[in-house]
């Protein structure tokens, strides 16, 4: 255990592939979003669109995991879920939430932090009709985040939704849907050397105007 500890103690990447200055940013953060996850995809980084959700309970106690981003536009950040599960919970108290994305491949990081809100109704039964079958029937499957005994609780949940739905279209469940994200607060993290990042921030005033700002690293 003492060599691993000093193994990651020793453990450093010194930043050095892009930089990230005022001139080179769009003034709406969401386009500058667009541009580098554009760019997280040209670079071909495994599941770009795969980001760590962070909500607080009533307690004020934090979690975290990781999700799947699934759209995005100026009305927000989408993503899916179990409105029963642990995250859906802490939302129903707590709305305030942050997203992280990271890009290892282009030494870049965009934390988005902001409100939540249910995505409506006619959005996400769109939405679950798209995804394969295999795993609408698992949305109607898993009591997300409850605790079951064995995993044969879910293989045989699994063969019942899959006889009551044989030979027929699989609707989306009440408690499955959409969330929405709305920013107010972007950061864009570009790695540099000698631990010296640039960060550009944009934060949205009462009037809904952006501002944007360097901070240090």
């Amino acid at each position: 255990m003492d060599n691993l500890r000093e193994y990651i103690n020793k453990l450093r990447h010194d930043f050095s592939k892009l930089t990230l200055d005022e001139s080179m940013i769009n003034a709406n953060p969401f386009l500058q979003f667009e541009t580098w996850f554009k760019a997280a995809v040209d670079a071909q980084v495994n599941e770009p669109n795969a980001m760590s959700l962070a909500t607080v309970n009533a307690s004020g106690r934090p979690s975290s995991r990781i999700l799947l981003l699934r759209n995005f536009d100026e009305n927000g950040f989408v993503f899916y879920t179990n409105y029963n599960s642990r995250k859906g919970m802490e939302i129903a108290a707590n709305p305030q939430a942050a997203l992280l994305f990271f890009w290892p491949e282009l030494e870049r990081q965009v934390r988005i932090e902001g409100t939540l809100r249910v995505q409506t109704a006619t959005d996400s039964d769109s939405y679950f009709a798209s995804r394969p079958r295999s795993s609408r029937l698992g949305a109607w499957t898993s009591p997300q985040s409850s605790k079951i005994s064995s995993r044969m609780v879910l293989d045989t949940e699994l063969a019942a939704i899959q006889k009551r739905f044989e030979n027929e279209d699989v609707p989306r469940p009440e408690w499955w849907g959409g969330y929405v994200l709305e920013p107010d607060y972007f950061e864009f993290w570009q790695g540099r050397e000698s631990r010296l990042h640039d960060r550009i921030c944009y934060e949205k005033n009462a009037a809904g105007q952006w501002s944007v700002s360097r901070l240090a690293p």
